[in-house]
């Protein structure tokens, strides 16, 4: 996520850039076979052009507007998360307080920070499952690759197995790291411990339904998110935005050809830096798209997953009295991950 007040050209020239130099050979080319080889016929009436325009356009609002749907519920999400995660550590400190444990049993205290500890691990194994990369995703896409220049994903810098060590016991670790979906199996060892807990007398009857049914909500903001990580922005919408700008941007100097000429002896070389200027506009607007739809594929557009999961731990920690914090996650170059 980017915490500035916008992009400076700057960063923005050189991410786009790939696209300004194939735009500056497509005008470059009909201009000299116009001006220099006077071949008259390859101008094209601007109607044409508008017409395409038009498609073009409406594609490219549409795709845009899809795409930030994706990456805002992706964030609505994420916010339920934080606001159940705060619940969650209310209720386990609370509601685990009926009986005084057994001389062979952890203390009330121990029990809280295991239970709040582990949920910890899930919003660790979460990002960890949703940072993987997929076929569709941009990781391979040389303006993504560059642009890691500026941030880290938090989530490429450290072993799954090393992230989750602080917050599960030994036993827990090792079933969790044999699981494939490891997120899921970690809320279900949660609901094996309430269950546990409630036989013992330590969580009463409606307190203990109340436990599972936010393990429950849990559940099903995992689900969203990783719907949303599984099922890309439908390819068929990809394809015809993608078409439709590149074919625009191939015909726009074929359109401004005659009119520019009429100018004087040296208005057609105007053809270059307006057809790259209109060219750059809709085929920026297909990156900025294309670099939101996938709001986990660790793009510096992507939701913070690292920095919540540490604001939430913070407030975990110190439901628990703990003093000793980790220090919130800050912007690196503006990028927040």
């Amino acid at each position: 996520m980017n915490t500035g007040e916008y992009y400076k050209l700057k960063h923005f020239i050189p991410w786009t850039r790939r696209n300004i130099y194939r735009l500056l050979v497509l005008a470059i080319l009909p201009t000299v076979l116009f001006a220099v080889f006077e071949i008259r016929w390859i101008a094209i009436p601007w109607p044409i052009i508008a017409l395409v325009g038009v498609g073009a356009s409406f594609i490219a609002g549409f795709r845009n507007t899809q795409t930030y749907n994706r990456l805002w519920e992706a964030r609505t999400i994420w916010g339920a998360i934080i606001n159940d995660s705060r619940t969650w550590g209310v209720m386990v400190r609370d509601f685990i307080t009926e009986k005084e444990t057994d001389n062979d049993s952890s203390s009330l205290s121990e029990i809280h920070q295991r239970i709040i500890y582990r949920h910890i691990a899930w919003l660790t194994a979460l990002r960890h499952q949703l940072r993987k990369p997929q076929s569709w995703e941009n990781q391979s896409k040389p303006y993504f690759k560059e642009y890691l220049n500026y941030y880290k994903v938090p989530e490429w810098e450290i072993d799954i197995e090393d992230d989750l060590n602080p917050f599960l016991s030994q036993g827990d670790l090792k079933y969790v790291l044999a699981k494939k979906n490891r997120a899921t199996q970690i809320l279900a060892l949660q609901s094996e411990d309430l269950k546990k807990l409630r036989k013992k007398g330590l969580i009463e009857g409606f307190p203990y339904v109340n436990l599972e049914n936010q393990l429950k909500d849990f559940f099903a903001h995992q689900g969203k998110c990783e719907r949303i990580k599984n099922f890309p922005y439908p390819r068929q919408f990809t394809s015809i935005s993608l078409y439709f700008i590149w074919l625009l941007v191939i015909l726009v100097p074929f359109g401004l050809l005659d009119s520019l000429s009429k100018l004087g002896e040296f208005g057609v070389w105007l053809t270059i830096p307006f057809s790259v200027i209109i060219g750059w506009v809709f085929t920026s607007l297909e990156q900025v798209g294309e670099s939101t739809e996938n709001p986990f594929e660790g793009g510096a557009n992507d939701i913070p997953m690292a920095q919540i999961s540490r604001a939430i731990e913070i407030d975990l920690r110190e439901m628990l009295g703990k003093t000793e914090l980790p220090n919130p996650i800050v912007p690196t170059n503006q990028i927040l991950m």
